[in-house]
Parts: C-alpha cells; sequence; structure tokens
C-alpha cells in the first residue's frame, strides 16, 4: 500500500491469500492473486537484504521495481517521491533464491524500523541520490555496517535530474565509503537512464576505459590468488570469469562494494542489482550471527545457521493489526519455527542498555507459537515452518516484545539486541476525554511493547503522561497510531520539569493553631527556626525543645507535619529540599492538644516563613554529552551558550572512524532548555549530532524565569 504520504508499516491492513495449517486468521479484502509463500529448502537458497539511505533518494521506489522485477502483476510505483515510516517487508521467490527485502524508513525519527531491518538483514543495500551529497548519517550508518561484517552495495538514483552526475557520485561514495567502485555505468539519453552497462561484462566505450581499468585493478586487490596481480601487470589479459568469481567473492566478504546505477521507474539498472543480491551477496550461513548467551548470561556456543539446531530466534519489530491481532516480525537465525510449537520468550533489554528499561521488564515465558505466514508488502500468506535464515511473520504472541528471543525450551537463549540510542524529546500529552483516557493507559503500553525507540512515564509531580520519543515525526506518528488504530484522541501540551524550592536565608517563625468550638477544641504552638542547607543534603529535622514546652509525643508530629507541608511546596506547588528545620519552643494545652493540631501548627509556621525574600527556586541540570562533527562544532557550543549551558571539557569521539573529525563535548544544561534540544541539535549539526544525557543536580532557577513562573 504506497501513497504520497507514506506506506503503512507492516501488519496494518494485511490480506491472506490462502489458508492451511497455519489458518485462523481473519481474511480482508485485498490482493488475492500473489503466489504461495516461498519454502526455501535451506538456508543457501535465502537472501535477506535491507534498503536504506536517506528520505527522498528513492529507497521505496527501489523496492517497489524490485518486486515488479520478479512478482507477476506487481507494478512499480507511479513516482518515486514516496515517503515511509515504517518497515515494509517482501518475501518472493526471484528465481534463484528467497529473497527477502526490508524496506526502511530514511527519517532519522523512525531508528527502531531501521534497526529492525538491519538486525533482520544479512546484506545492505544504501540508496543514494546522484543530485546530492552524501550526509553524515548516512556515512555513520555505513559504520555501523561495517563494525559488524554486513556486506553492502550502493545505488545510485535520481540520475536523470539536472544536477545529477554519476561520475562525481562515485568519487564522492569512494572518499565517503572507502573501497567502493563503480560495476556498472548508466546509458543516458535525452536526460532519462534508459539503460546500464557493465564494466566487467558489457560493451564499454572509450569514456569506461577508466573506471573499467579502475574496477579490475581493485577487484584483483581483493583476489585470493597472489599471482593474479602480478600477471595483469605483465599485460596479461585476466579472463572475465576469474574477475566475476573474485568480485563475488570479495563482495560477499564485505571487502568489495559495488556501485551501480538503478533507475526504478524505468527498471534500468534493476536485473543487474537483482543478480548481484542473487549471486554474490551472501545467504545467512556466511553472515555471523549475533552473540548469544543464556537467560542468567552464561554462554551458548556452537550455535549456527543450521535447521537442525536447537531454535534461537528474534523478535525484531512487533505491531498489532485490527483483523488478526499481534503480529511479531521474526528472524531465524538457528532452527526451525514451527506452527503450534511450544517455544521460550526471553526479554533482557535491560541488561544490555544498562539500566531499567519502562515497558520492558526482564521476563521468561513459555508460549505456544500461533500462526506463520511470510509476508509481502501489505498482505501476508500462510505458512507452516520457517527455516533458520528465514524472516516470517508470526502472530497472536502475547508475551513476546521487540527485541526478545524465541528458543528451544531444552536450551533457552538470550539474543543480543542491536543497541538504539535513547530516545531524547519529551512531550506531555492529555486525554482529551474521559472516554479517552479510560483507552488511553492500555493503548500507550502495547506501543511500547511494540516500539523499542519509545518510553513512557508518569510524572506525579506534574501529573503529565510524558512520551520519550526520537523526534517530531515520531511524536506525530505515535499520536496518529493512538487515533487511527486505538481509537484515542489525545492533545500535546507543554513539557514541564519537576522544580524544587528551598530556602535561602534563615529565618524564625511560630505557627499557631488555637480553634474552640465548644467540646475538646485544637490547640497547638510551635517555634521553628528554618536554615538552608547545601545542595543535594536533603530535610533535616532538629528537636532543641526544653522544660517540656512541647509534650515529648507531640514533638514527631511537628516533624511529621514539616515533612509533609515541605512535600506539598510552599511558594508554587513544588517539593521543599535542602533545609534544617528545628523546632525550638511551643506550648501545649492538656485537654485541646493532639496529634493532628501540632502537625497544623508546624505547617502554617511554615507557610509564615514562606515568602520570595526567604525562597527560591531550584531547577533540575542535566549533564549532557553531545557527539558532533567537528564541521559544526562552533555551531553547536554557541547554541549551549544561548541554553544557559556550561561546556565542562571537549574530547575527539572514539569509534567514529580513522579519519576522526567529530568531538564529544561534556556540559550542563538545564533540563528545562533540553527539551526541543534533539530537533534543535539536528538543525544545528546538520544531521550529524546525537547526545546522552543523565541527571546531575538541581541549581538556583534565574530571577527573570522565576518572574516568569510565578506569573503563569
Amino acid at each position: 500500500m504506497t501513497s504520497e504520504t507514506g506506506r503503512a508499516a507492516y501488519g496494518l491492513l494485511w490480506t491472506v491469500v490462502s489458508e492451511d495449517k497455519a489458518g485462523g486468521m481473519a481474511k480482508t479484502p485485498g490482493r488475492n492473486d500473489l503466489p504461495a509463500a516461498p519454502n526455501p529448502a535451506s538456508p543457501q537458497d535465502i537472501r535477506n537484504v535491507v534498503l536504506v539511505g536517506p528520505g527522498g533518494a528513492g529507497k521505496t521506489a527501489l523496492f517497489d521495481a524490485l518486486l515488479a522485477a520478479r512478482v507477476a502483476g506487481q507494478r512499480a510505483a507511479p513516482t518515486e517521491h514516496v515517503r515511509t515510516t515504517g518497515l515494509t517487508v517482501a518475501s518472493f521467490d526471484t528465481g534463484a533464491v528467497t529473497l527477502n527485502v526490508l524496506d526502511t524508513p530514511g527519517y532519522p525519527d523512525f531508528v527502531g524500523d531501521l534497526r529492525a531491518g538491519l538486525r533482520a538483514a544479512d546484506a545492505a543495500v544504501f540508496v543514494v541520490s546522484g543530485a546530492d551529497d552524501i550526509d553524515r548519517p548516512v556515512s555513520l550508518l555505513w559504520r555501523e555496517c561495517s563494525a559488524v561484517g554486513m556486506p553492502r552495495a550502493v545505488v545510485v538514483t535520481h540520475l536523470d535530474q539536472p544536477r545529477a552526475d554519476f561520475a562525481t557520485t562515485v568519487e564522492t561514495c569512494r572518499r565517503t565509503f572507502g573501497d567502493a567502485r563503480a560495476t556498472h555505468w548508466p546509458v543516458v539519453e535525452d536526460g532519462e537512464v534508459t539503460g546500464v552497462v557493465g564494466l566487467l561484462t558489457g560493451e564499454t566505450s572509450p569514456e569506461h576505459d577508466d573506471a573499467r581499468s579502475a574496477l579490475i585493478e581493485s577487484v584483483i586487490e581483493e583476489s585470493e590468488d597472489a599471482t593474479l596481480l602480478d600477471r595483469y601487470l605483465e599485460g596479461e589479459t585476466i579472463d572475465t570469469e576469474v574477475l566475476l568469481a573474485d568480485l563475488r567473492t570479495a563482495i560477499a566478504q564485505g571487502t568489495f562494494f559495488p556501485i551501480l546505477p538503478v533507475a526504478p521507474l524505468t527498471g534500468a539498472g534493476v536485473e543487474e542489482l537483482l543478480g548481484i543480491i542473487e549471486r554474490a551477496f551472501p545467504d545467512p550461513t556466511v553472515h555471523p550471527l549475533p552473540a548469544v548467551t543464556t537467560p542468567v548470561g552464561g554462554v551458548v556456543t556452537g550455535v549456527a545457521c543450521d535447521p537442525s539446531q536447537p531454535l534461537v530466534a528474534e523478535v525484531v519489530r512487533t505491531t498489532t493489526d485490527p483483523y488478526v491481532g499481534r503480529l511479531s516480525l521474526v528472524r531465524v537465525f538457528a532452527g526451525t519455527l514451527r506452527v503450534d510449537e511450544t517455544v521460550h520468550v526471553s526479554g533482557h533489554l535491560s541488561d544490555f542498555v544498562g539500566h531499567e528499561v519502562a515497558g520492558h521488564p526482564a521476563h521468561d515465558d513459555d508460549e505456544r507459537v500461533g500462526p506463520l505466514a511470510s509476508p509481502f508488502v501489505d498482505t501476508h500468506r500462510p505458512r507452516g515452518t520457517a527455516i533458520a535464515g528465514d524472516i516470517a511473520l508470526v502472530s497472536k504472541l502475547t508475551r513476546a516484545e521487540t527485541s526478545d528471543t524465541l528458543s528451544s525450551l531444552d536450551r533457552p537463549a538470550v539474543v543480543a539486541p542491536w543497541v538504539l540510542p535513547e530516545p531524547q524529546l519529551p512531550v506531555a500529552i492529555r486525554a482529551a476525554t474521559k472516554s479517552d483516557d479510560d483507552k488511553l493507559g492500555g493503548a500507550l503500553q502495547r506501543l511500547v511493547a511494540e516500539d523499542v525507540t519509545m518510553r513512557m512515564e508518569h510524572s506525579s509531580e506534574t501529573d503529565q503522561v510524558v512520551l520519550w520519543t526520537m523526534g517530531q515525526a515520531h511524536v506525530d506518528d505515535l499520536i496518529g497510531q493512538l487515533a487511527d488504530r486505538y481509537g484515542v484522541t489525545v492533545t500535546a501540551e507543554p513539557y514541564r520539569t519537576a522544580l524544587r524550592e528551598t530556602f535561602v536565608r534563615r529565618c524564625q517563625v511560630q505557627g499557631r493553631h488555637v480553634k474552640q468550638s465548644g467540646g475538646h477544641g485544637q490547640y497547638a504552638v510551635c517555634s521553628l527556626e528554618i536554615e538552608p542547607l547545601p545542595r543535594g543534603a536533603g530535610f533535616e529535622f532538629v528537636d532543641k525543645v526544653v522544660g517540656g514546652a512541647v509534650p515529648r509525643q507531640f514533638i514527631p508530629s511537628v516533624e511529621k507535619g514539616a515533612r509533609m507541608q515541605l512535600e506539598k511546596g510552599l511558594l508554587t506547588g513544588h517539593p521543599v529540599v535542602d533545609v534544617r528545620v528545628t523546632l525550638t519552643d511551643g506550648k501545649a494545652h492538656s485537654v485541646d492538644s493532639s496529634d493532628v493540631a501540632f502537625q497544623t501548627a508546624a505547617a502554617l509556621a511554615l507557610k509564615e516563613a514562606a515568602n520570595e525574600s526567604t525562597m527560591a527556586l531550584l531547577e533540575p541540570i542535566d549533564r549532557v554529552h553531545i557527539t558532533v562533527a567537528d564541521d559544526y562544532l562552533g555551531a553547536v557550543m554557541s547554541d549551549l551558550r544561548g541554553r544557559r549551558g556550561q561546556v565542562v571539557g571537549t574530547e575527539p569521539a572514539d569509534g567514529m572512524g580513522p579519519e576522526g573529525g567529530w568531538t564529544v563535548v561534556h556540559a550542563e544544561v538545564p533540563q528545562a532548555e533540553l527539551s526541543r534540544y534533539p530537533i534543535d541539535l539536528r538543525s544545528v549539526s546538520h544531521g550529524t549530532g546525537s547526545f546522552v544525557r543523565e541527571p546531575l543536580r538541581h541549581d538556583l532557577l534565574p530571577a527573570d524565569k522565576v518572574k516568569e513562573l510565578l506569573k503563569t
């Protein structure tokens, strides 16, 4: 399902085209002329490929073109300008292999679906525009794939645009990606790409000689035949089949990266890309498996991509279908996943990220596998099994969440998840009506279970439900899902930080609570001395009463009343911290004094002491670590100063490639100034910046900010 506004994530509108043992799924209107689900005989017959790249590069148009080239009746997209906000998956037979191709969103807010696609795949196709430069986020993603040894190819699109130049893009790719060479060259007629020519296999013209020679030299350098280079330098013509065999080996090993032009709308270059996928990209037995442990952290050895082994699989994506219910996209790493088989479900995300993850508690359960299906865009086709190396949809796995592991009962296992960045953009939401409020909690719990890049919290201090997200587009998507999938209407409201109040000077006050209304009255008088304490000291209560002015049984009542009032706040309703309250004197009545009376007297004394001259507001300060390309370091530092931030140090960033060019900035910034920082950092750093933060302390809120707050 493709549109100008975006393609629905897999599983939102599904069609069941046939029913077998995996039945039980409700039928929905839709396409029913697809071939049956692929049934690969072995992992060697499978290719798992993910399409990645910046938004607008043409990934979805390429995805549709690949399907149209191999699936009868499938049509290519009418335009290259299609925006997706979710992961789209299609499994089909190409005639040579079973191809599972995953189309990922290019917008950075949907990094969860991008990482899901990377985890499910064994090779990646980077789609870049021939009319635009390659941005830093794409180069970072390339390094991320390199770190796990994922083979890659580069597809250049938009070559029909006026500014497009294939040769220039190839050189840019070489500078950015390393050992990448063009294996094909576009044929352009009247500004349109009408075909491509293979530099090793096609009829090249003199204008291709330099590119052809460079390709041959690169292939020879990657060859395992040590004599090939000497023979080439001596003038020997190397057989094309030898070069092609070495090229395919280098691509499969992830040491050489082909660049080829593709025009998805005309189909030029699509067959050549499919040839690389079928004959050069590795099957799942070649690609290294992620680390596997036991649920308690022990080592699991001998895990291999073999259908006969004990099951090891990972839930890479979860969603809810209005007809079928919960759907889990599962990558099988070892063993065979079977319908109706009971498996062990392990979720230990917090063990890998170093802290508790809201909505994803550690758990170990046994659950029966529901119906299996093979995905094809917005249609699924029932199947009975999924062997090692394959990708399948599982419905009604009620205990499995995104990043959970499915394993055999006799060998429980946990697959190390692909680490995701922390969501840093908070948005407060409020239900529009009482009916919406009743449904909101359950809907949010389901969204959190599906989306590991979202966090939810309920702040008792600000009385707000806060969603922590990856960016504004992520926010809009979540609010849209609440409305469309769960019928819950919410409105966004400004996110409020949790302030504190504190005393800034010493004062002495008396609290007097005297009431007489017939019968037993209420009588309590207490004299308090209030002193500020250093930041982080908390609350202290001191008893200095002498002579029994306040009976001993009521001294705890004074402390209790003081604590309760300080928790409620005195000036603005925020808790009071870092203060010492000393009870120095008081009065009691033999009949009318009581526990409640002295609690009330203590509270009245504190209220008497509270005014703008004796108290101040404290705001939370976060310690922030920002990683940014050196080209934009100055802009980021200037932006921090505008946020009342204090830079405490900088250092070169590690793990960003041998060429460097990245810096980590350490700063202390008021939390209120960070509420929109993910969006602003992306802007000032041209998409290269990222940050993490942690609570540090509370500091005095500037006087001008206090006046603004008191006005509201």
